[in-house]
């Protein structure tokens, strides 16, 4: 059976991420994320726990992460789990941590928030410039074939548009008949 190790999680960090470079010069920061988990219990109570992972970020996303993220801003992230192994130096003991090594960091807060952490440091959209407008790639024309042709063209066919959708209301009614 082949194994998978992929992790997608979501959530608000616990610090503001803070960058070193390992001695090869190549960038790398560590997000502590705080994930909730919200059930309700066989007594009918509401309970919720919170799980704080730690997730490392490499190169130019780690870079990013700490030009924009803050305390408090929701990512996603999707990496793999990793295992940290080392001998505790006071005690001799061999310690181990798991951890999220991200293969991607998605921020979720709008620039105008900045981070939502109340840290007063957002970031408006003049610090941010639009993405420059691309020109569409000219079309190349497709290669001239011999007298032999075997069929019409491909852009001799008419090309049929898209559907339009019809705009679905929200219903108001009762939700007595939804069965879970």
């Amino acid at each position: 059976m082949p194994d998978l190790n992929r992790v997608q999680l979501m959530g608000r960090l616990t610090f503001d991420p803070e960058l070193r470079r390992i001695p090869s010069g190549t960038a790398v920061t560590e997000l502590r994320m705080a994930v909730n988990r919200s059930w309700q219990g066989r007594d009918g109570d509401r309970r919720e726990e919170v799980l704080y992972i730690d997730v490392t970020a490499w190169d130019r996303q780690a870079e990013t992460c700490c030009q924009i993220l803050r305390k408090g801003s929701l990512i996603f992230v999707e990496g793999s789990l990793k295992m940290d192994q080392w001998d505790d130096k006071t005690t001799g003991e061999k310690r181990s941590k798991m951890r999220v090594q991200a293969d991607r960091v998605q921020f979720l807060d709008s620039r105008r928030d900045g981070g939502g952490g109340g840290s007063g440091g957002g970031m408006g959209d003049d610090e941010y410039g639009a993405p420059p407008m691309q020109e569409p790639a000219p079309r190349r024309a497709a290669p001239q074939r011999a007298a032999e042709s075997r069929g019409p063209a491909r852009d001799d066919f008419p090309r049929a548009s898209a559907p339009s959708r019809a705009a679905v209301e929200p219903d108001h009614g009762n939700d007595d008949d939804i069965p879970f």
